[in-house]
């Protein structure tokens, strides 16, 4: 929740203490956890409302929080147990003792027996520590002394035991404002308006003639009582607490404004705030929702957000402002011609069973995936007509399904394909079928799907599958005849189950507007409801046109939402949506009124839309109403409504024919695509390629490097070793697909783009000084975006942020607009501990929390928790020694942090408890790297011993080690680094002397490249792009290489020359990268630290442009099985031979 928002409840509990809605006001301060009104509680305690007293506690801390608060509850319970001894009822003190004072038996289990013996005196007072115990009165007033001491110490309470200094009625005078604007908005203005709904926009009725505006105000009788909200407690400076989002937020604008206009049938309200979009068990799920963007219970930490004015008033206006009306914006417009659509028949293929459903692999532009009516998929390469994979349906362990599919397919009926679909970055497919089941297998290259998991999903048929990123984690969203939406990790573990359907769920399409996620949901009577990931219910109830099975989908820009279907009467609708009035915005013209089925359609490329009926494909421009043109693909084409899809380029249409084939539309590119993909240049999918690692010797000879572009050879040194994963990956904010002109173009010798000037790319600098001893050692980008911290050698942290302004109006980190040094207005620094540390020996460690609330360093001493709002230091923990080396939070709780420590350990602490829950042993030295895998559950850990670990993130036991495969005559020192590639299951592991890939479900080695050539100097950091698409790495001699993720080749190198004045390169001082940051959401975009303190910002020249093309796959080297390995230099054509 942004600053702004949290403001705007503080603005509606004034304006609810004014209305007095008491009861409203404290409910919404403990929703919140924003104000504890310390005289609310005060009059419960003195009241003995125990319950109450308890209920509005919940909402800022539970008991086993920290010893602060379990001694409030503590007090709070023996008050209320001594009470009900005192009234001689022995059964409630019982229930008393049993139900609320054992828990705390675990942590003094002697005073919990000497409290269970006051059962057995007549008067407890005859117990000496009680012997002074007054009247209940007397007693409450002493325990609330106590209580307000423990509730000030109370670290979770900080800050939140003061209101805000607020004009009276401040809420109204917003309003009056925003009126004033509207009203000088109005084309007619009127003197004296008559202000009479708040529900709409105000607009004055035409007049004769045009009239000054005049100011507008509320009536008399709506304008705010002065009474202040002095009750609430003392004035003071209120900094932004926990945020604690209302569970009914929606998703933006996007659903803000369906539920606007919401029928009555819907049950929630919009809200202005958002709900979170964590993907967890439905026992954390609702506690989780609780605090949007916030670590569970964590009350006392910060949601430290950049102030948002600009999405904040998108929230709070309606959905038809005045601003929207008076100022539209033009979408720009592509040119385009129908030679653009693909219409000209390149060829049939025979499946030899009706088609069902087809997906194109999300990069692999010729890959086709399709599902059958008798259950088979298959995997096409279609510029070669190989059929790769075919899988017939069968239960993979039969055994363990439900009874009711046991019966159902022990009746021989037929099981078909009801849809395939790829995960977006290409790793997964899942396929639903008919009868309860879903398959997800695994694509890792080679000619075979991999079974990865079966989930018996639904009762009776599972209609539509869908893959979403929740939270950065694969998972797969189903619906099916029971009514039912569920999402499921990819271990088969059910994370959501959403109800409210009354009839059979016919197709699910999910999505995401900024950070929030949301499902749209169609059912077969026509009801549209959609979804956040909080098990709170659907957000909207429409009907859809024809009120029957209707699908969704986006343009693949994401910008315009599209449905079409079919009434029970056989009349085909064709739909845009205006997501902010949750209304039709245009229906497209030409369809059939009468057709038997359900009518299939897919967009492309953000401008067509195409719809299969009546034996052809009809097309239309999503801008234009009437059908653009249309194709019978040379006849064929089944009556019952084609199925269709187009490839990510637009350029390739599968459609399925009425002889059980298919056929394979394409336009000019198109039939260029497949001409040039004639060449095996699939081999890395089709053929399977072992995992072991690579035997190498010698290097080959290499072509000179010009400045600017260096021609590489087919026996060029920049390639790596041998790949198993043949399929480029691909992370939930997908990158651009490769232009088609890259693949088209392959005749053109690839050249390895070289950057060497600062005119070459973008570049801001962040000149915080030259000091060799505040060299930046780490890097990170806020999780925002929108700035980005430095650790200096010295202990200290500086926080740039990009401002929101014309040059940048997304306010997001950009090498076009120079950031700004950020601190409070206080003056802090953000500095560590370093008393009594050798800051040459030191090794510092990071680690930002999820919602960029709160950061945790040390740099040779005690870890320090600040304050990204304050820069004030929460707390320090962790003394040394031994020193800790690494930190990463755990996915799943902000409050669990894996500690990588100089004495080879790994704790496993928790912030909350201040307590260390597990300390894994097994490296030899100091631990360098932590990684953590949600999909496998895993945690991998690396050291300065060159050496992986495995261990299980349920019982922290160690699952497996292996060492790093350190090149001949190489030395297994220095530290080694791991990260996780977006699909969880990939491993990136940096030394000095090499990148490497591992698959680490088999822990396996299948990419290695070793510095050489160009960049022959030992490597000093390297991360994955936010897509994993790329791999940046930096070298001590100042250059920068840009790797293709999928192969570790080289595709551009960035000279210090680019970065650095001749001056610096002339220098004594050898200067270069020491870490690299890359940008969470704009994949070409990465920050180096250097040797001199300063911050160097690099993107591409163009705002659109990449870091060169990505080399080509067939250039001799995966012509047939690989090696295995060592690795010393990378291998010649004929050393990849066997």
């Amino acid at each position: 929740m942004s600053s702004l928002s949290r403001e705007l409840v503080f603005l509606i509990l004034q304006f609810l203490e004014e209305e007095k809605f008491k009861e409203s006001v404290h409910k919404l301060e403990k929703e919140s956890g924003f104000f504890f009104n310390m005289k609310h509680f005060e009059e419960k305690v003195q009241a003995g409302e125990w319950e109450e007293v308890e209920k509005y506690l919940s909402g800022f801390t539970k008991v086993d929080d920290n010893r602060y608060s379990m001694k409030i509850f503590f007090e709070i319970r023996k008050q209320k147990y001594l009470e009900a001894l005192d009234r001689q009822e022995k059964a409630k003190a019982v229930e008393i003792l049993v139900n609320d004072l054992k828990v705390f038996s675990t942590f003094n289990e002697e005073l919990y027996k000497e409290i269970t013996q006051l059962l057995t005196l007549g008067n407890f007072r005859e117990n000496e520590q009680l012997s002074k115990y007054g009247d209940t009165k007397t007693a409450r007033n002493i325990m609330l002394i106590e209580l307000k001491k423990l509730i000030e110490a109370n670290p979770l309470f900080r800050d939140k035991l003061a209101f805000p200094t607020l004009k009276s009625s401040r809420l109204r005078t917003l309003i009056n404002q925003s009126l004033n604007w509207q009203h000088q908005l109005c084309k007619n203005p009127r003197p004296n308006p008559d202000i009479k709904t708040l529900f709409t926009d105000h607009t004055c009725t035409p007049p004769n003639g045009p009239l000054a505006p005049g100011a507008v105000n509320l009536p008399v009788s709506a304008v705010a009582k002065p009474a202040a909200y002095s009750a609430l407690g003392p004035h003071g400076p209120f900094p932004p607490a926990a945020a604690v989002a209302n569970p009914n937020a929606l998703p933006g604008n996007a659903l803000a404004g369906w539920m606007a206009n919401a029928s009555a049938s819907s049950s929630v309200q919009a809200a202005v705030v958002t709900a979170s979009s964590i993907p967890m068990p439905p026992t954390q799920a609702v506690s989780i929702m609780k605090r949007a963007r916030t670590p569970p219970t964590a009350s006392a930490m910060v949601d430290y957000q950049s102030p948002d004015h600009e999405q904040l008033m998108k929230r709070l206006r309606p959905a038809q402002s005045v601003e929207e009306v008076t100022y539209p914006l033009s979408r720009p417009q592509a040119s385009w011609s129908l030679d653009d659509l693909p219409k000209t028949v390149a060829f049939a293929m025979q499946q030899g069973s009706a088609v069902t459903s087809m997906d194109f692999h999300p990069s692999h532009l010729t890959v086709l995936l399709v599902g059958c009516s008798n259950g088979e998929i298959t995997l096409w390469e279609l510029a070669s007509r190989d059929k790769l994979v075919s899988k017939p349906f069968k239960a993979w362990d039969m055994t363990s399904r439900s009874l009711p599919f046991q019966a159902a397919a022990g009746k021989d009926s037929v099981i078909s394909v009801s849809k395939v679909a790829w995960s977006p970055d290409g790793n997964f497919v899942g396929a639903a079928f008919t009868k309860q089941l879903i398959h997800v297998y695994a694509s890792h290259g080679g000619n075979d799907l991999h079974q990865y998991v079966e989930i018996d999903a639904h009762a009776g048929a599972v209609n539509d599958l869908a893959f979403a990123y929740p939270n950065k984690t694969l998972c797969v969203v189903t619906c099916g005849e029971d009514k039912l939406i569920k999402v499921w990790d990819l271990s088969g573990r059910k994370l959501f189950n959403f109800e409210g359907h009354e009839a059979p769920v016919y197709s699910v399409c999910p999505h995401h507007k900024d950070s929030i996620q949301f499902i749209f949901s169609t059912a077969i009577d026509g009801k549209i409801k959609a979804w956040l990931y909080d098990n709170m219910g659907s957000r909207v109830d429409y009907d859809a046109p024809g009120h029957w099975a209707t699908t969704m989908l986006y343009s693949a820009d994401g910008a315009r939402l599209f449905s079409c279907g079919t009434s029970k009467d056989g009349e085909t609708f064709l739909v845009e949506w205006n997501e902010s009035e949750g209304a039709i915005k245009r229906s497209y013209a030409g369809l059939r009124k009468k057709s038997a089925g359900v009518a299939q359609f897919d967009a492309t490329r953000s401008h067509f839309l195409a719809v299969g009926e009546d034996s052809q494909i009809k097309f239309w421009d999503m801008d234009n109403d009437n059908v653009l043109t249309s194709t019978d693909a040379e006849g064929g084409l089944p009556q019952s409504l084609p199925r269709l899809k187009f490839n990510k380029e637009g350029n390739l249409l599968a459609v399925s024919t009425a002889d059980n084939g298919l056929k394979i539309l394409a336009n000019t590119v198109g039939l260029r695509l497949l001409k040039v993909h004639e060449a095996p240049s699939f081999e890395a999918l089709r053929k399977p390629i072992e995992s072991a690692a690579i035997k190498v010797s010698g290097s080959s000879a290499v072509a000179a490097a010009s400045a600017v572009n260096c021609k590489v050879e087919r026996s060029s040194p920049v390639r790596p070793s041998p790949v198993l994963n043949g399929v480029d990956p691909m992370g939930r904010s997908i990158e651009k697909s490769r232009a088609v002109e890259e693949v088209v173009d392959k005749a053109k010798p690839w050249q390895l783009v070289e950057i060497s000037d600062a005119v070459q790319c973008r570049l801001v600098t962040m000149p915080e000084g030259t000091d060799i001893s505040s060299k930046v050692v780490r890097l990170i980008y806020t999780n925002s975006g929108v700035g980005l911290l430095a650790l200096g050698a010295n202990g200290v942290q500086k926080l740039w942020k990009w401002a929101r302004n014309e040059q940048n109006p997304n306010g997001k980190a950009t090498a076009s607009v120079a950031p700004h040094h950020w601190q409070p207005s206080s003056g802090l620094l953000m500095s560590n501990d370093v008393s009594g540390v050798n800051i040459e020996e030191a090794v510092p460690c990071i680690a930002l929390s999820k919602n960029d609330s709160y950061v945790m360093s040390a740099c040779g001493g005690k870890i320090s928790l600040f304050n990204m709002m304050t820069f004030k230091v929460m707390t320090t923990f962790m003394s040394p020694p031994p020193a800790s080396t690494f930190l990463a939070f755990h996915p799943q709780d902000n409050n669990i942090i894996a500690i990588g420590m100089e004495d080879s350990t790994i704790h496993i602490y928790n912030v909350r408890v201040d307590e260390v829950k597990s300390k894994l042993k097994g490296h030899h030295k100091r631990i360098t790297g932590l990684a953590f895998s949600t999909n496998l559950n895993v945690l991998v850990s690396s050291g300065a011993d060159a050496q992986l670990f495995l261990w299980s993130i349920d019982t922290w036991d160690k699952r497996k080690s292996v060492p790093i495969q350190i090149p001949n005559g190489k030395a297994p020192t220095g530290d080694t680094r791991v990260q996780f590639h977006a699909d969880q299951i990939r491993l990136l592991v940096v030394h000095e002397t090499q990148l490497a890939i591992y698959d680490v479900s088999k822990m396996d080695r299948i990419w290695q490249w070793i510095p050489q050539d160009v960049l022959s100097a030992p490597i000093s950091y390297a991360g994955y792009s936010c897509t994993s698409q790329l791999i940046y790495a930096s070298f001590c001699d100042g250059n920068v290489g840009v790797f293709d993720a999928d192969t570790l080749r080289l595709r551009c190198r960035i000279a210090p020359s680019t970065y650095l004045p001749q001056a610096v390169l002339n220098g004594s001082q050898a200067v270069y990268p020491l870490v690299i940051a890359t940008h969470p959401q704009e994949p070409n975009q990465l920050a180096i630290g250097l040797t001199d303190g300063s911050v160097k910002v690099l993107e591409p020249a163009e705002l659109d442009g990449k870091w060169g093309a990505t080399p080509p796959v067939d250039n001799g080297l995966l012509s047939g099985r690989t090696a295995s390995s060592s690795a010393t230099s990378n291998h010649t054509p004929e050393q990849m031979q066997r």
